[in-house]
């Protein structure tokens, strides 16, 4: 038991997903800092900090803190658009090429003559 609980432990699966978890971390500690010290404080220099923790919503004893929520919404989009611009459109850009060579590359799809020429052919060879 012990020796098939190594083997799954060292199966290339579960290595592959402990190094993504830990890549994930890492990356978004790198994408927060982007976000927190490089986009915000442009955006705090244009228009002031934008904060919204002082939003709140009294209810009895207690309050509900909607300045927070809309915080977290607003570095959510800025690091969703952070991610799409810095991220994903240089890297689209950058297969488009690869993906058109691909395709370019690719054979024709046979005709309907041709897979019925392929048919008879097989059906020949298997008398």
């Amino acid at each position: 038991m012990l020796s098939e609980f190594r083997q799954f432990l060292l199966r290339g699966n579960v290595l592959d997903l402990a190094i993504a978890v830990i890549i994930g971390a890492a990356f978004g500690a790198l994408t927060k800092s982007l976000v927190d010290d490089v986009i915000m404080q442009i955006i705090a220099a244009i228009g002031g900090a934008p904060d919204f923790a002082a939003l709140v919503i009294p209810i009895g004893r207690g309050a509900i803190k909607i300045g927070a929520f809309i915080n977290t919404v607003v570095n959510f989009v800025i690091i969703a658009a952070v991610l799409f611009f810095f991220i994903i459109k240089p890297m689209n850009a950058m297969m488009a090429p690869a993906a058109r060579q691909t395709a370019e590359s690719a054979p024709p799809a046979p005709t309907k003559e041709e897979v019925l020429l392929t048919e008879i052919r097989d059906a020949l060879r298997s008398r």
